[in-house]
């Protein structure tokens, strides 16, 4: 995978698909030489990131589409590459909930003085799930939608009893304590794709990192961080 010229690739990452970026984009560095710098970044700051310079991005759909009619990504360029799955995260030696089946995940949301779910993919699937099981009027009061910051950091601080969002960024986080995925269908993963910036100066070794992104070598590398590798 040797490139020609070696280049410093700039990745701009949501918070979902960092972890499996990482590894991937570690794993390039060594095949080819190129430099990779993973950038966490979301919201209303990633625009001026982009625009400060970049070469590529990953985001859940509603975040790729305003940026390919924006005319900021290259359309063609548009590849899903992991879906992460949702799971459950409680405040370090808290009592872990049995969420093994509908009904007892069912169960703990009742019992649960707080809940915290993101604004994000997870947050929407989370809500989305909640209201499959006739649960939104009796836990609104109980429900915190975080803004910044996974949460894991709410639960790390007490603001919430338990919380949910994408296993890979909840396992093994200090001061929680992961219990498990999501029951069934209530596990809704959340997609990520990845995209080349018009703006690249990197252009030949950005499509090259996209290539290995979805490459058979990449998988291994993504199921380390507890995500699984889009089907293609």
């Amino acid at each position: 995978m040797m490139l020609l010229t070696l280049a410093a690739l700039i990745i701009l990452t949501n918070q979902g698909a960092t972890p499996g970026v990482k590894e991937l984009a570690a794993a390039f560095a060594r095949a080819t030489g190129n430099t990779v710098t993973v950038i966490q970044v979301e919201g209303d700051a990633l625009e001026q990131r982009i625009n400060s310079g970049a070469d590529l991005v990953t985001g859940n759909p509603e975040t790729i589409q305003p940026l390919v009619e924006n005319g900021k990504v290259v359309a063609s360029s548009v590849t899903p590459f992991v879906v992460a799955g949702l799971g459950l995260s409680v405040r370090a030696g808290a009592p872990k909930p049995d969420i093994s089946t509908v009904d007892k995940y069912k169960a703990a949301l009742l019992a649960a003085k707080s809940i915290g779910y993101s604004r994000g993919c997870s947050g929407t699937h989370a809500e989305e799930g909640i209201a499959q099981l006739g649960l939104t009027e009796q836990l609104k009061a109980r429900t915190i939608r975080t803004a910044g910051g996974p949460v894991t950091d709410y639960l790390a601080r007490g603001d919430v009893e338990i919380g949910i969002q994408q296993t890979n960024i909840m396992v093994g986080v200090p001061g929680t304590d992961y219990v498990g995925p999501l029951p069934g269908s209530l596990n809704k993963p959340c997609p990520s794709s990845v995209a080349l910036l018009t703006t690249s100066k990197n252009a030949d070794a950005a499509r090259a990192m996209i290539t290995f992104m979805v490459s058979k070598e990449a998988a291994p590398l993504l199921r380390k961080t507890h995500v699984e590798p889009a089907k293609r």
